[in-house]
């Protein structure tokens, strides 16, 4: 069976369909919203997205900012560790006049809530109370959802990455860096990309590495799945054997049109006409033993001889940290493309928090 992109909703969880498809290209629509899910938005609102962060990367280049965030505040809450998400986000929120609290409520961190007993639901509460928007990362899948559709918050939520979930941000700073690297055309008025290097044919997108665990990948496919593309999607998984893809996201992605899966386990058959290859490690935090870790460690490593083999066009991104499964010598290819990514990281989370906080 086979629906159309604009009707899909997530089958996880139906607490979503109240919102599924709501954030648009009207900007109305995304003014005082939570975003929980890369299933929020149409094609029209990821270009929208798109366009103002197009702007905001202007605005820094020229300017490094403005006041329009002004008197804004926002809660950074990180019940696990992050680097680039959170300080993308503060930095993101500073470039545009505003400023923020950070709440490092893990084990050791800044905040006595947890450790008294407090619930996630009444902490954000709380810090509501001085805040107007929080970004919210937390180990437990469903937990930032949970938040944000709740009857307690009253503010805007942003889902910052929820154990092995959703990490619908880094989703669409990744879809935004294929899209501004190639050259892609959404199929939306408008979509048509001008540029020079304006893509044509398929897009084949390699996932490598920890798919099992990798939040980003299950929502950068469901995203790019779901999103009105002018070109044929090939996803193409290649994980260890007990890292895969998980059958909840392929089954997701099966009900899209237009998409073809693939599964692969020798990396360099996997790239083979392909335009990106989206490199993940293997995350020893997930894992409940060392031995199970060292297993599948190192199973797969990016180096040159891959890169001289591989298409000249095709880009190589990761959402970073790294450990070794990109080579250092990869990093002065023009193809390597990871660090261009984190700098959009800013500019996108800069276009989502003017759009929520109302002032585009």
């Amino acid at each position: 069976l086979h629906i159309t992109k604009i009707d899909i909703m997530t089958s996880a969880s139906n607490d979503l369909s109240a919102v599924t498809n709501t954030l648009t290209d009207d900007v109305s629509s995304w003014e005082g919203k939570n975003l929980i899910s890369v299933t929020q938005m149409t094609t029209s609102g990821i270009l929208r997205l798109f366009e103002t962060a197009q702007s905001m990367r202007n605005l820094v280049r020229s300017k490094g900012g403005d006041d329009r965030l002004k008197h804004k505040v926002l809660a950074s809450v990180f019940y696990e560790a992050s680097t680039r998400t959170s300080c993308s986000f503060q930095a993101a929120m500073m470039r545009l006049g505003g400023t923020f609290l950070h709440v490092d409520g893990g084990k050791g961190g800044n905040t006595s809530a947890s450790k008294k007993g407090e619930s996630l639901e009444d902490t954000i509460r709380c810090l509501e109370c001085y805040t107007d928007v929080t970004v919210l990362r937390h180990p437990t899948t469903g937990s930032v959802q949970q938040v944000a559709l709740g009857d307690g918050t009253v503010k805007p939520v942003i889902n910052a990455g929820d154990g092995v979930g959703e990490h619908p941000t880094q989703a669409l700073l990744d879809f935004f860096t294929i899209f501004d690297e190639l050259g892609l055309s959404l199929d939306v008025d408008n979509g048509n990309n001008t540029a020079d290097n304006s893509h044509t044919g398929p897009l084949v997108v390699v996932l490598l590495g920890d798919l099992k665990h990798g939040r980003t990948v299950h929502s950068l496919a469901k995203l790019l799945a779901r999103s009105s593309l002018k070109h044929e999607l090939v996803l193409r998984y290649c994980a260890p054997a007990s890292l895969e893809m998980p059958a909840h996201v392929k089954e997701y992605v099966q009900q899209c049109t237009d998409v073809k899966q693939e599964e692969y386990s020798d990396m360099s058959e996997a790239v083979k006409g392909a335009n990106v290859l989206y490199v993940t490690r293997v995350q020893k935090e997930r894992f409940e033993t060392t031995e199970d870790y060292e297993k599948v460690k190192g199973a797969y490593v990016v180096d040159t001889s891959l890169m001289e083999a591989a298409p000249q066009g095709m880009i190589v991104m990761h959402p970073l940290p790294r450990v070794d499964e990109i080579s250092t010598d990869v990093d002065s290819d023009p193809r390597a493309c990871y660090f261009r990514q984190m700098e959009n990281g800013m500019f996108v989370r800069m276009a989502i928090l003017a759009l929520i906080l109302g002032a585009p």
